[in-house]
């Protein structure tokens, strides 16, 4: 029997979260910049939003299969959003030392991770229910995750511009009650935990996760790939955009309509992608996406255009990367058992983020060392 009620939940509730995260992600580097100025302190924060991302991905595979896959979602998106909600209270009330917002960071972003394996490994079950493909269901669930980033960029900068941002983080700690909600009360618990998850198997399971991933050339293939592009991503949107809207463009709205006009244009790309992907060739799709998508923003910042071409550049390159998750996550799914797909997948986060911490660290010491 199909329902696409869970399948609709699961996208709403993504959209929330990821909403709250663009939130942060341009908030908190606003912070840092207005109250110290630093780029290097700016790259740091980055940096500690970046790694526990990998080590929870690294880690927390195996336990999104014992704990299921909703309930681990409900439980990251409680976690993340009170530790987020204490940076505006400390800073607020008693005061918030540099180190304490570090150590907020890290705790906020920690369980980001699972959370999103999670709702990742159980998309197929609620595809199927909704009576959809996994090609379909795989690009709206990209797609709609691209339209919260197009909407949260711009509504993060004007919610900074109007309330400052440290009280942008009260709206994004509320993005993740409201997201985990939604999964507690529309999305079905059918999904049981792994019942072979003893405690003494965790790392031969842990290690099952990683065997499967280097075995599997495509998979393989993918994470050394996006490994390279997240880490430049990182370096772009972590540090780079800041500082550009900081002192280039002078406004943080405008770094919230760099991010928006991108975002836009790959939802565009990725609903595209959904109706016609089908009859599109796969690599050449990927090669066509990453060309357009990838190095044109940094020869764009670099030629020091106003806000509008900046903007335009932005819109084109998200085009191209419309597609590129899509056909990724398809050929995940189709090549992932179900039993090891929470673990698989906590493998394939880590390996892909693994480079994003040292990429906000290095565009941090690049813009010190040679300037924007």
């Amino acid at each position: 029997m199909t329902s696409r009620t869970p399948f609709a939940a699961l996208l709403a509730a993504n959209v929330i979260s990821i909403t709250g995260n663009r939130l942060t992600q341009l908030a908190i580097p606003w912070f840092v910049l207005q109250t110290t100025g630093s780029v290097v302190k700016t790259g740091l924060v980055g940096f500690f939003s970046l790694l526990p991302f990998v080590i929870s991905s690294a880690l927390g595979g195996v336990i999104v299969d014992r704990l299921g896959y909703r309930r681990a979602s409900i439980v990251a998106d409680l976690a993340s959003g009170a530790s987020v909600l204490t940076i505006p209270l400390l800073f607020h009330t008693v005061g918030l030392p540099f180190g304490a917002l570090l150590g907020l960071v890290f705790a906020g972003a920690l369980l980001d991770a699972p959370g999103q394996t999670a709702r990742e490994a159980i998309l197929p079950q609620l595809i199927e229910r909704a009576g959809t493909t996994l090609e379909r269901g795989t690009s709206l669930f990209d797609g709609v995750s691209r339209g919260a980033s197009m909407l949260g960029a711009p509504l993060a900068g004007v919610l900074i511009a109007v309330f400052g941002p440290a009280n942008v983080l009260i709206f994004d700690a509320a993005t993740f009650a409201v997201s985990a909600l939604l999964m507690r009360f529309f999305v079905p618990a059918a999904e049981s935990a792994d019942p072979d998850a003893e405690p003494e198997r965790y790392w031969t399971q842990l290690k099952e996760g990683y065997r499967f991933l280097w075995q599997t050339p495509l998979v393989r293939a993918i994470v050394g790939m996006v490994l390279v592009t997240n880490m430049l991503d990182a370096a772009m949107g972590g540090v780079i955009m800041p500082v550009y809207a900081d002192r280039v463009l002078g406004s943080v709205i405008a770094l919230g309509l760099m991010s928006g006009a991108m975002g836009a244009t790959a939802f565009a790309g990725t609903l595209v992608f959904a109706w016609i992907g089908h009859r599109l060739p796969r690599v050449a799709t990927l090669v066509a996406g990453f060309t357009l998508g990838g190095p044109t923003r940094f020869f764009l910042l670099a030629a020091l255009p106003g806000v509008g071409p900046v903007i335009v550049g932005f819109a084109i390159a998200g085009i191209g990367i419309g597609p590129v998750n899509p056909i990724f996550g398809t050929l995940q799914y189709e090549r992932i058992p179900e039993r090891l797909r929470a673990r698989v997948f906590g493998a394939v986060s880590a390996g892909v983020m693994a480079g994003a911490p040292i990429g906000a660290l290095l565009g941090a010491g690049c813009i010190e060392a040679f300037g924007l």
